[in-house]
């Protein structure tokens, strides 16, 4: 939690299953998310499919759910092709890598791994995305 207190903002990728759980975490920091298939459908009626956040400078895509791992990366330029960096969930496999300019990010999961091998976040420092793995 001390990592969220940091934070100038939080951008959330999805399945946050329960409106409570954006207000928790709205109370550590500002708060931009996109909903994903496990969220409540209050939550998904608040929250869009897609989104662009612009923070401290970097122009930043949000999507939960990428489609399938063939053309991913060449999908996600296409919906977001202004941005820095996109980051996506539905899988839970922590990904940092760059297509071309783009940073590729998916932040994994600080609470449900699922088939990944911890639970992980991603941080933005400088510009750059890095995994910490929490576990």
């Amino acid at each position: 939690m001390l990592l969220l207190r940091k934070a100038s903002i939080i951008l959330h990728t999805g399945d946050l299953t329960a409106a409570a759980v954006l207000e928790d975490l709205s109370a550590l920091a500002p708060v931009e998310a996109v909903h994903g298939n496990m969220d409540a459908p209050a939550l998904r009626g608040l929250l869009p499919a897609r989104r662009i956040v612009e923070a401290e400078g970097l122009r930043m895509g949000l999507v939960h759910d990428a489609g399938p791992a063939a053309g991913r990366h060449e999908r996600l330029t296409g919906w977001f092709p202004d941005c820095h960096l996109v980051a996506y969930g539905h899988t839970h496999l922590p990904e940092v890598g760059r297509h071309g300019n783009l940073w590729v990010v998916n932040p994994g999961s600080p609470t449900e791994r699922r088939r990944a091998p911890g639970h992980t976040m991603a941080v933005v420092r400088n510009g750059e995305p890095v995994l910490v793995r929490l576990d």
